[in-house]
């Protein structure tokens, strides 16, 4: 007992030998003790000398004192000892499981079946959709009728018969739904409206509050001198139900083309479409992969404020993202966020992305825009754990444009509306009118 309660005394008078050998002073004074604590161990507490000779951790006084406590509470100390390393795992050997399996994580979903369509009664489509598609189609089926009768005239006059095209894109001119942001200001009701939490991550109010979502202004600030938006493709090798082999013009790279093409043309957008493929081999580390060049591009051309990764999800076989849009067949489409944020570990500090709030008011807008203009095309916002190079501008965008059960023609003509809600939020007028409704000053 009196060896016990000598060895007690003269830990702690180590410790503070120790400590003050940490700030620079005593350090010969401090090295001694821990010498006279290693002897007394080896003598009275083997167990923790051999444990520090194994390790070549020295423990002070007080990790000794914790250790012997802990020695009479052995199931909590084996839970510490789990948690321990359930966190160095995560920070370390994990860390390249994370970036290789954001490359395939698109085909993982910890989401409930149909959690990322909309139901009849969202909010959006309630007594709208049907109606509105029917009225839209109506009125360009009669325009094209017209159409079609002007031209078949005008050749029979000339003797000219040619074959007429299908009728060309219109876009939206007035809103088809309004939403009324006084129902939408709680978190729950914000979620039902908007959003597909996966089960890999979490998020609060404090992020999806309509202040956060829409007091950030996404119009863009550089002029079309120089390259505004970037699109690419992490994923280019994802093609279509129809696509032809060795074809990319058929594949995911066509449809950025199609989509850069309109962007350019009818809204007059300086875009860069990179078609630098990263998944050639396998989509293992695609995103790692494809992040050099991508900052090269940035690097080169720091007016680009957008950066849309374009890629096609992935549904069960026989099911198909599609409605029928001014009598076209048109895919559906996604908007997806990746928050950095695991629900297990929180804040994934080695993915850090300083934009999160921003990439998710970015998407919130253009969500706003499509389900606005053209209610049924876009399907919910989709919320995953990782980062997927979202951390590059503050308007980033991950896209998910159709699924490989849709046919080219059907992602070839949801390109002309996506184009026209990307133009919408990029022109400040969807956040604008947004705000005002809702009485949210701009942060």
């Amino acid at each position: 007992m009196a060896a016990l309660i000598g060895t007690a005394v003269f830990c702690a008078l180590s410790a503070s030998f120790s400590a003050k050998g940490k700030a620079g002073g005593s350090r010969f004074w401090g090295k001694a003790a821990i010498w006279v604590q290693g002897q007394i161990n080896r003598t009275y507490l083997p167990v923790f000398a051999f444990m520090e000779e194994e390790t070549g951790i020295h423990k002070d006084a007080a990790e000794l004192l914790r250790d012997v406590i802990l020695l009479q509470m052995p199931i909590y100390k084996y839970s510490e000892e789990q948690g321990r390393i359930q966190i160095s795992i995560e920070d370390e050997d994990t860390f390249d499981m994370l970036i290789r399996e954001e490359g395939t994580d698109e085909d993982r979903k910890g989401l409930e079946e149909g959690a990322l369509e909309y139901e009849e009664d969202a909010l959006h489509i309630d007594g709208d959709l049907e109606r509105a598609m029917k009225e839209e189609n109506e009125s360009y089926h009669e325009a094209a009728e017209e159409e079609r009768e002007r031209e078949t005239e005008e050749e029979e006059e000339s003797g000219e018969v040619e074959e007429v095209q299908g009728q060309e894109f219109q876009k939206a001119q007035k809103k088809s739904f309004e939403y009324d942001w006084s129902s939408l200001t709680e978190y729950e009701d914000i979620v039902s409206a908007f959003y597909a939490i996966d089960s890999t991550t979490s998020i609060t109010d404090q992020q999806l509050n309509l202040e956060n979502l829409l007091g950030k202004d996404m119009e863009l600030q550089h002029d079309s001198d120089e390259p505004q938006i970037l699109i690419y493709h992490t994923h280019s090798q994802e093609a279509f139900a129809d696509s032809v082999e060795g074809d990319t013009s058929t594949t995911i790279i066509g449809a950025g083309d199609r989509l850069a093409q309109i962007l350019t043309e009818k809204y007059g957008f300086n875009v860069l479409h990179h078609t630098g493929q990263y998944d050639v081999e396998a989509r293992d580390y695609a995103y790692s992969n494809a992040l050099p060049a991508i900052e090269q591009i940035l690097a080169e051309h720091p007016s680009i404020e957008v950066v849309i990764d374009l890629h096609r999800d992935a549904v069960a076989e026989g099911r198909k993202l599609m409605v029928n849009l001014q009598g076209r067949p048109t895919a559906q489409f996604m908007f997806f966020n990746g928050l950095s944020r695991t629900r297990k570990n929180g804040d994934i500090s080695y993915l850090e992305n300083p934009y999160v709030d921003d990439n998710l008011a970015f998407s919130f807008q253009a969500q706003i825009a499509c389900n606005e203009y053209y209610p049924g095309l876009a399907r919910r916002i989709y919320l995953k754990a990782y980062r997927y190079n979202m951390h590059l501008r503050a308007k980033c965008m991950l896209i998910e444009l159709g699924a490989q059960t849709n046919t080219v023609e059907e992602i070839m003509n949801a390109c002309d509306p996506l184009a026209h809600v990307l133009a919408k939020v990029l022109s400040g007028e969807t956040g604008m009118e947004a705000r005002e409704t809702a009485g949210i000053e701009m942060e």
